[in-house]
């Protein structure tokens, strides 16, 4: 299972996350339209042994032309990154 998995150097292993936001406007904008944004958000499932500010259960804000995507011991589909493409840690 992915429990038992640890990522790499400074890879990260991150669970994208899909929800609609509100603008000020009172707009409402889709997961699927926020797919447009230059910027994801995400939860990491596993930080790489050489990462020292972020931690598993972390959510972040990431570069969305960074990494690459695989399918894990499961049918989730997670993105794999490295530390320096994070822009925000909540």
């Amino acid at each position: 299972m992915l429990e038992t998995m640890q990522a790499i150097g400074k890879h990260l292993v991150i669970l994208p996350i899909s929800e609609e936001t509100k603008s000020k406007s009172g707009l409402i904008i889709s997961g699927e339209e926020m797919g447009d944004m230059r910027y994801h958000k995400g939860k990491v499932v596993s930080a790489g042994t050489e990462c020292k500010h972020i931690e598993a259960d972390s959510i972040i804000y990431y570069d969305k032309a960074a990494g690459h995507k695989a399918c894990l011991n499961d049918d989730t589909l997670y993105t794999i990154i490295e530390e320096r493409d994070i822009v925000i840690c909540l």
